[in-house]
């Protein structure tokens, strides 16, 4: 299952718009203000299905989940030289990026992939292609991407 993840143009907080290949919106993502990054997902029906919240005062960026109001775990970033890795607790999946912070492979616990994310260049505002290999885990992935753009953002 492919996504396409953009972000809005003209927005004073972080929004975003996630299709499905055919162009049909999957997910709407906005952020509240608050003290770090708040980031709340709804589904095509406006209901809402999940929220990233940054934590703030942590060594390495670390970043709450939640679906459906419970509290799920964390996408936390590990310490790494060249190229950036995070690990999302709950589910024992680990994500590794390329050196240029624009590709990412999300593995679990057996080395199995997961989701390929790429940033689509050459573009005004982030765009990611989502390639999920389970329809099931398309809003954990989710997740996880709104977490390493926020933290590339808080960083920025």
């Amino acid at each position: 299952m492919k996504l396409l993840f953009r972000q809005r143009i003209f927005s004073w907080l972080d929004s975003y718009d996630i299709y499905n290949e055919k162009g049909e919106t999957l997910f709407v993502v906005r952020g509240q203000l608050s003290w770090g990054h708040c980031l709340k997902i709804y589904d095509a029906f406006g209901e809402e299905v999940g929220k990233v919240k940054e934590k703030i005062v942590t060594f390495l960026p670390k970043f709450e989940l939640f679906a459906d109001g419970r509290h799920l775990g964390s996408v936390k970033k590990n310490f790494s030289l060249f190229s950036p890795s995070y690990s999302l607790d709950f589910l024992g999946w680990k994500a590794k990026g390329n050196i240029f912070e624009w590709d990412y492979t999300i593995r679990d616990r057996k080395g199995n992939r997961i989701a390929s994310i790429s940033k689509e260049l050459l573009n005004f505002t982030d765009a990611y292609v989502l390639d999920v290999a389970t329809p099931a885990d398309a809003l954990y992935v989710l997740m996880f991407v709104l977490a390493v753009d926020a933290e590339k953002c808080s960083r920025d």
